[in-house]
């Protein structure tokens, strides 16, 4: 029996992983996410022992798992889909099951053997992994190169299709190449979210974007896309190259496509050597760089050096895009929305602009991850999704806007060039969200910037600015967190913990905080962590807390 796989489309994770810690980074936190689920204990002192699971293994995906993931081959096999053993949510499952069933019907984009690209019933949406230096360890730097292209049908509309693919897989079993083609159905629709709406031009601009494919065992794909006009003469449509990878970083695979589309112009031949190459080459650690040697007539051989950035988390974003299209005040509201694990959605015209800010917005949550629905480009074929009754961070394009912003209580923001407002729909309160004080040393910090900020000096400057306000609000959590015995895991005092912060609007806020999905998983994770295990954010806590004994001395 083959292992069963399904995709869906978004930029999360289903099922818990046992990973271990990326030097420098927290670790994985979202192990034990339902994808659709924002439910969890609210008194973590008292959890049920079905629930806990057996810790035996010292690890978190043992705590409170809701699907695990196999283990063995034999274990693989029998894997269980989702939908067959949730009796946990039935009413929610049931109501999300109907809800992805009618996305079927409506999947009509077809492959050259026009078979209809096949969704499971039960397609959930996990959420965002985080990078882990490990999963790097012996990777390729991809697993595809495609050429997507718009071929006109007899019916005389544009369909894309994939018309290149390096490497071609040989030798694959049955089980095996309808998995690929799934792959590549998902491709299409991803790197032309706009569906069969095309024609020819004479002019279009090059944009470059990404999203996500997730297996249901949790793992993750990267689609990174650059569409753009192939070379030629009169009207034609557009073209798109896209890079599928395990490894998430946007900087180093947008360079790799300003290669792609140079020797794109000379020829489709002059793209094998040089992405073969890459293929060979070892993924660099943060902060250091490969060297990539490609030839390439009446130029001769080209050295091309890709440079990882030193942190890792801040490798799959550019700031640059979200300070370009918001205010600072505008952006600290998203931040506060996203904290509280609201429903949000971007819109824009621009492809680019949606992934980019979706994931710099993730990216404000660090240590945190958001655990909920993520979806950078949401195809037209699958709009429903905004029905959602659950948190989620998505993108839609400007022209579907009136089918997306009257959806109950949720934050639509407006990132088009020329907008109106920026708020097109809020829930109110956005704006109070935020203990004022430490909203305004988010705002100082922001402001502290250069306005031509280089990609660089923003990864520095924005980090900054937003840590700190989890520092100050959750940063003495492993202070409540008791253990009989040390190296055995620890179980945190909520109660406690709130009562100790002697502000009054910091508690109101860390009050609503603690009951996010985010912030129980980081704590699920401290709890089983070593006490002396010290990873990125415990390091910014203990600065923070020696300047404050510092400045106690000294007065």
């Amino acid at each position: 029996m083959s292992q069963r796989r399904s995709w869906s489309f978004s930029s999360l994770r289903l099922k818990n992983r046992q990973e271990k810690e990326d030097e420098g980074n927290i670790g994985s936190r979202r192990r034990g996410a339902h994808a659709f689920s924002s439910l969890r204990e609210k008194n973590s002192e008292q959890r049920p022992e079905e629930i806990q699971g057996d810790n035996a293994n010292g690890g978190l995906g043992e705590k409170r798992r809701l699907h695990s993931v196999p283990e063995t081959a034999e274990e693989k096999e029998g894997a269980i889909l989702p939908g067959e053993e949730d009796s946990y949510d039935v009413g929610m499952g049931k109501r999300l099951s109907t809800m992805w069933s009618s996305f079927r019907g409506k999947l009509h984009i077809k492959n050259r053997t026009t078979k209809e690209l096949d969704l499971p019933a039960d397609t959930e949406l996990p959420p965002v992994e985080e990078n882990r230096e490990q999963r790097y360890c012996g990777q390729f730097f991809f697993e595809y190169l495609v050429v997507v292209s718009l071929k006109k049908t007899k019916d005389g509309i544009y369909e894309p299709q994939i018309t290149y693919q390096f490497p071609k897989r040989d030798g694959m079993i049955r089980f095996q190449k309808e998995e690929e083609e799934k792959t590549f159905k998902a491709i299409t629709l991803f790197c032309f979210p706009e569906g069969i709406k095309w024609a020819p031009l004479t002019e279009y601009s090059s944009e470059t974007f990404s999203f996500v494919l997730t297996e249901i065992d949790g793992s993750r794909r990267n689609g990174y896309c650059r569409r753009l006009l192939p070379k030629g003469n009169g009207a034609r449509p557009p073209e798109a190259y896209c890079i599928i990878s395990k490894l998430a970083c946007f900087g180093l695979f947008s360079k790799i496509f300003d290669e792609v589309e140079k020797r794109r112009q000379i020829s489709m031949a002059m793209i094998y050597p040089f992405m073969q190459s890459l293929r060979e080459a070892p993924f660099p650690a943060p902060g250091n760089t490969v060297k990539i040697k490609s030839f390439i007539p009446d130029a001769g051989t080209e050295i091309i050096s890709l440079t990882r950035p030193v942190d890792s988390w801040l490798e799959h974003v550019d700031f640059r895009t979200l300070f370009h299209c918001l205010t600072d005040e505008e952006v600290v509201q998203v931040f506060a929305a996203a904290v509280l694990e609201r429903r949000i959605i971007f819109i824009a015209e621009e492809l680019g602009t949606l992934s980019q800010v979706i994931h710099a917005v993730t990216v404000l949550l660090h240590p945190f991850i958001w655990q909920h629905t993520l979806i950078s480009i949401v195809p037209e074929i699958l709009i429903d999704v905004v029905m959602a009754p659950t948190p989620y961070l998505l993108g839609v394009q400007k022209r579907l806007e009136d089918q997306v912003i009257d959806q109950g209580d949720l934050l639509a923001v407006d990132l088009s060039e020329g907008k109106k407002q920026t708020f097109i729909r809020t829930v109110g309160d956005e704006d109070t969200i935020l203990p004022p004080k430490l909203k305004a040393e988010i705002l100082q910090a922001l402001g502290a910037r250069h306005e031509k900020a280089t990609m660089e000096e923003l990864n520095q400057v924005v980090p900054e600015a937003f840590l700190p306000f989890f520092v100050k609000t959750v940063g003495h959590f492993a202070q409540h967190i008791q253990r009989k015995k040390p190296g055995e895991p620890g179980r945190f005092q909520q109660q406690n913990f709130c009562k100790a912060l002697e502000s009054k609007t910091t508690r109101h806020f860390v009050k609503k905080f603690v009951q996010t999905q985010m912030f129980d998983l980081f704590i699920q994770e401290m709890e089983q962590r070593p006490a002396s295990q010290e990873g990125f954010f415990e390091k910014k806590i203990k600065e923070y807390q020696a300047k404050v004994k510092q400045k106690t001395k000294k007065h």
